[in-house]
């Protein structure tokens, strides 16, 4: 990949356990950032789910069907069959992931990268040219052994684990073929409202863990009905509005709202004007 300067900032979501949130956090992201006005590319690493580069085929086919106008997310040419590349060589396969993110730098101001669950060459050759890694964790120790091994009789943290090298190892990466850093944040994801026991165990080792690998601990989303609701159509709590609702809309999709706003003010995306306030859902079914 080419090391001349360029403004374009690369956003992987990464986790090597699945079923994190990590493709609904992303898709979240950049259609704020489209809302924004923000040129938004995305890299569907995920082969063979590839659920982020459904969704935004789903948005430009619902789109166009309904006669609506969204703001839409670029895809540069990966491959034309992207499985593929779980089988070629490492050196090839990476080649042909830094021609993608080149072609994405050229055209837009975010990059997405969504990461599968699991390890593999292109994963970790995303988060070494990331700017920020974005790690969605749910509400559970089996998460977190990804991050940090516990003394299973005093659940105090023994050691960082598996992906928290990962991430420790793209970061001595990056600095060798720029010099930056990476922003590495931990998303507690999902977070279940009657287990505060097990969260506050939870919390306690992530935050300790945080300070001794370096990563930031923000909130993300909460697991709710409309964003798995939405999916079909390729849309986000931040595209309903008066013209725009395929669903009805309760008061329960204000607070995603609200939470969503929140989680891009924390990330130190812009959080502008693109989320209507709760009085502009006046006559909604609520």
């Amino acid at each position: 990949m080419s090391k001349e300067r360029s403004d374009a900032r690369i956003l992987v979501f990464g986790n090597e356990k699945g079923g994190a949130g990590k493709s609904t956090v992303a898709m979240h992201v950049a259609v704020h950032l489209l809302h924004l006005g923000k040129r938004v590319a995305f890299i569907d690493l995920d082969l063979r789910q590839r659920s982020l580069a459904r969704f935004f085929s789903n948005r430009a086919k619902w789109a166009a069907a309904n006669e609506k106008v969204l703001p839409q997310a670029f895809e540069p040419h990966l491959h034309d069959k992207p499985a593929q590349l779980l089988s070629l060589p490492d050196a090839e396969a990476r080649a042909i992931f830094d021609r993608a993110l080149d072609e994405a730098i050229e055209q837009a101001d975010y990059i997405i990268v969504d990461t599968p669950g699991g390890d593999h060459v292109l994963s970790r050759r995303a988060h070494a040219v990331a700017h920020q890694i974005i790690t969605p964790m749910n509400d559970s120790f089996i998460d977190f052994d990804l991050l940090g091994e516990v003394d299973p009789v005093t659940l105090e943290v023994k050691r960082p684990s598996i992906y928290a090298e990962t991430v420790w190892n793209s970061r001595k990466t990056r600095a060798t073929w720029d010099g930056k850093s990476i922003d590495w944040i931990v998303l507690r994801n999902r977070l279940a409202a009657n287990e505060a026991r097990n969260r506050k165990r939870v919390d306690e080792r992530v935050a300790a863990l945080g300070k001794r690998v370096g990563f930031r601990v923000l909130a993300g989303l909460r697991d709710r009905v409309i964003y798995r609701e939405l999916f079909p159509f390729g849309l986000t709590v931040a595209d309903l509005s008066g013209d725009i609702r395929p669903v009805a809309v309760s008061l329960s999709h204000i607070a995603a709202r609200t939470e969503l706003r929140s989680l891009m003010a924390s990330l130190g995306l812009e959080a502008g004007d693109e989320i209507p306030a709760a009085e502009e859902y006046e006559g909604a079914d609520v």
